[in-house]
C-alpha cells in the first residue's frame, strides 16, 4: 500500500475508534446491564487500537539517533 492508501484506512479506522468510545460511554451512562456487550466493544475497540498504531508506524519511519 502507498502512503495515500494507508492514510486514507487510518482515517476511516480513527473514526470507527471514535464512535466504538462513543458507544461504549452511552451504553456505560445508561446503566447497561449487557457487560458482555461493552466487553465486545471493548476488545474492538483495542484491535482497531493495535491496526492504528501499525499503520501510523508504516507512514512514519523510526529514526535512529
Amino acid at each position: 500500500m502507498n502512503d495515500q492508501e494507508l492514510t486514507k484506512q487510518l482515517t476511516v479506522l480513527l473514526s470507527e475508534h471514535r464512535d466504538l468510545d462513543a458507544a461504549i460511554a452511552a451504553l456505560t451512562e445508561s446503566g447497561s446491564s449487557d457487560q458482555l456487550q461493552i466487553a465486545r466493544l471493548k476488545k474492538r475497540k483495542l484491535r482497531l487500537k493495535d491496526q492504528i498504531s501499525a499503520i501510523e508506524d508504516q507512514l512514519v519511519p523510526d529514526i535512529i539517533a
